[in-house]
């Protein structure tokens, strides 16, 4: 089975973390040691250029005080 990576859903999902950690008044350095990922790592999901894991996505709903699916909203 060829894997299919979905870019746009991984850029809308880049684009909805930097919306909600902006409305939180956040840096991604400071949402990075909340969420305990690499600050590059939050970068580099926001511009949508990983496919970041389960796990991060987790912590990091959970460092910004959010239900994960409020990411897919």
């Amino acid at each position: 089975m060829k894997y299919l990576r979905d870019e746009e859903g991984i850029k809308k999902f880049g684009l909805r973390l930097k919306q909600i950690r902006q409305m939180k008044g956040l840096t991604q350095e400071k949402l990075a040691w909340l969420a305990n990922i690499e600050p590059m790592q939050v970068s580099k999901i926001e511009r949508g250029v990983i496919n970041t894991s389960l796990s991060h996505i987790l912590n990091l709903a959970k460092a910004l005080e959010i239900s994960p699916k409020d990411f897919f909203d």
